[in-house]
């Protein structure tokens, strides 16, 4: 029976008996895959070829479809396709421009197919053969450089940035990829920096640049030539910043801004999800990173981040990708941005960032969340041990209110957005790091994600106690959350013991109690915080007692856990000193008063009055840390996350959106 056919480049069927048309661009097609130059019989072939719409599947499935050695024996008319596509960039024609550069995209991806397994250097030779490389790729770059920064086609730029990820991403380890040492040759920064500086090119074509700029510098990390890299890239960059400063926008961020901003996403009963978005995240930690400097723009308000303050309608509930290199459509950034505040105010790139990481750490389960979840964590790691973030962040002049999301938990009722205080930004900080404490205490217990939380709260801490900066902080609820932590470790001792060293995070805990109980003079608000603290020590004595009990256990027994249970048991020698001081003088009080309950405020008249009779011992190193360092602790990581965002751009690229009616349309005015 005949049948309609399009697809593989077939026309029609006029009836059973006869043969499917193919279009013309296929028939061309076909003669590339002999093994003639196809060029011989018809001198006007390759001239004719870029003015004929590409058939992008055809041209892929036909590379796919041929084994090693069939693909050899036409390598030569490759090389010679692949030659004339970059010349065909050259052309002032645009149709025969974004021809050339689909043909280019296509014969990548078909090439790439047959080469899964390689680094990259069997690519370069089919594509281009090793002799002609330098000068093909030196040529290429130069073409896409000038189509990136030439005023006109955003379809053009488009597929510029397409053809460019498709390269970067032709392997799936990018630090294997050779081809990538002709793109980095050639650099490209400044071509993809112009586009994120200005607006309408940020708004076009921003997810792509910034995706790919994150790549690029991913590419040999950790070897001399990708440190290079890193360091030209931030200084690009910051160059690009200040050249901006005056203009209060930096095109980078800006792009990151609303990249970030637009992975919101909530339904109608107020349930939030988030498209997990690891290229977005990944090249904010690389901005934070590569050079502090950056940090100055999470500080800056942003034109385009100002509050929308009419009610948001609802988006219909989407599904998540996996590992989110999908970029978010421009519905979802223009309508579903979460309201910050209560109020209008200024907002920067850092509200955004807490308010989205509060979402993303919510849940943990899945792999891809539990990347995000640690990503968000290690750029909060790096913010805060930086002096200058520090400084914004604890600074009483520059008050924000920032609505993060709260887990919805039965114990609790839900704060209302209205009531939310007007504070210095780290008071949001803690405020995410109280909630994932109080919120994952769970059987697949991420101990990693706890440790990182807790490196987080003592390193601003460190710098509260260095400046001695008082902050109007609810310590009371840090406290309590820390100290229901070390019960959930002491109930789930055996099962966490199985898998986890719990010692390390236990002592970690222990220690930020004993920085309050040593410093906290120097920087909690008032007296009455530091006699808050005595007070939540004594009242939940039994707590710290029972630990006690079971570290002595286990640092007394010749096992696995002994050193790291001794450990925790010196840690714990000012606060059990505090227990065994105050709770004899506690009941004494209640004795002497006939009173069988004693009140918050009697107990604290009775550490008042008991003060000078207490002894404890200096614990040194309580105010220091190792500082962040990628390269010796998170390189596997890194590696593992920038290949998953690798494979995901590669399989999530699509050329075929752009159709020839559109660009006619769009080249109409073009002679």
């Amino acid at each position: 029976m005949a049948q309609v056919e399009k697809r593989g480049g077939l026309l029609r069927k006029s009836s059973a008996s006869k043969k499917p048309l193919k279009e013309k661009v296929v028939l061309m097609y076909d003669e590339i895959f002999m093994t003639e130059d196809p060029s011989k019989c018809s001198p006007r072939f390759w001239e004719e070829l870029f003015l004929m719409k590409v058939n992008l599947e055809y041209l892929e499935g036909k590379l796919e479809s041929l084994d090693g050695e069939e693909l050899m024996k036409i390598k030569d008319n490759i090389n010679c396709l692949f030659q004339h596509c970059i010349q065909a960039l050259g052309e002032e024609h645009p149709i025969r421009v974004v021809n050339a550069l689909q043909t280019l995209c296509a014969l990548i991806r078909g090439v790439h197919q047959k080469n899964k397994s390689t680094s990259g250097f069997d690519i370069i030779n089919m594509l281009m053969g090793f002799d002609k490389a330098e000068l093909c790729m030196k040529n290429l770059m130069e073409s896409l450089d000038s189509l990136l920064c030439a005023e006109g086609s955003e379809s053009l730029k488009s597929l510029c940035l397409k053809l460019l990820l498709c390269l970067v991403t032709v392997t799936d380890n990018i630090s294997q990829n050779t081809i990538l040492e002709y793109v980095m040759i050639n650099s490209i920064f400044e071509a993809i920096l112009q586009i994120l500086s200005h607006p309408p090119s940020r708004r076009e074509h921003g997810y792509d640049a910034v995706v790919l700029l994150a790549l690029l510098v991913n590419y040999r990390k950790y070897e001399v030539t990708g440190l290079l890299s890193g360091q030209l890239l931030s200084f690009f960059l910051f160059r690009q910043y200040k050249d901006k400063e005056e203009e209060h926008q930096s095109g980078f961020f800006s792009a990151l801004t609303n990249m970030v901003g637009s992975m919101f996403i909530a339904d109608a009963h107020e349930k939030i999800s988030v498209q997990t978005n690891e290229a977005i995240l990944l090249a904010l930690y690389e901005a934070v990173h590569l050079n502090r400097n950056f940090i100055t723009v999470l500080a800056q308000s942003h034109p385009e981040m100002g509050l929308v303050m009419t009610p948001v309608s609802p988006a219909p509930t989407t599904p998540v990708t996996p590992l989110g290199t999908t970029p978010p459509s421009s519905d979802v950034i223009s309508s579903v941005e979460l309201p910050l505040d209560a109020d209008v105010q200024t907002s920067n790139l850092l509200i955004t960032f807490l308010k989205y990481s509060s979402i993303v750490m919510q849940d943990t389960k899945d792999e891809h969340r539990l990347h995000s979840g640690k990503l968000c964590l290690i750029i909060l790691t790096c913010i805060a041990e930086d002096q200058y973030a520090n400084a914004f962040l604890h600074d009483d002049n520059m008050n924000f209110r920032v609505n993060l999301h709260r887990m919805p938990m039965r114990h609790r009722k839900k704060a209302a957005d209205k009531n939310l205080p007007c504070r210095p930004l780290v008071c949001a900080v803690l405020d995410l790091m109280v909630e994932f404490i109080v919120t994952h205490m769970m059987k697949e217990f991420p101990m990693d994600l706890y440790i990182r939380c807790i490196q987080v709260v003592h390193k601003l801490l460190c710098y509260q106690k260095k400046c001695r900066v008082r902050l109007h902080y609810t310590w009371r609820e840090l406290w309590s959350a820390l100290i229901n932590l070390l019960k959930f470790l002491m109930s789930n001792e055996t099962v966490l013991l199985a898998k986890h060293n719990i010692f390390t995070l236990a002592l970690m805990i222990v220690n930020l109690f004993n920085m309050f109980i040593t410093y906290g003079d120097t920087f909690l608000p008032t007296p009455s915080s530091y006699d808050e603290l005595y007070y939540e020590i004594i009242r939940m004595h039994q707590s710290f007692d029972n630990l006690y009990s079971m570290v002595l256990r286990l640092s007394t027994n010749a096992g696995q856990w002994k050193e790291a249970a001794s450990k925790v048991t010196h840690a714990l020698v000012n606060i059990r000193a505090i227990i065994n001081h105050f709770n004899p003088k506690i009941e004494s009080y209640a004795a002497v008063n006939h009173i069988s309950q004693l009140s918050e405020e009697q107990v604290l008249e009775v550490v008042r009055a008991n003060y000078d009779t207490l002894t404890l011992k200096l614990q040194d190193g309580l105010d220091q840390y190792e500082r962040y360092s990628e390269q010796h602790k998170e390189a596997a990581f890194f590696k593992e996350l920038v290949r998953s965002i690798s494979t995901n751009v590669r399989r999530n690229l699509a050329f075929h959106t752009l159709s020839q009616e559109v660009l006619l349309k769009e080249f109409s005015t073009i002679s």
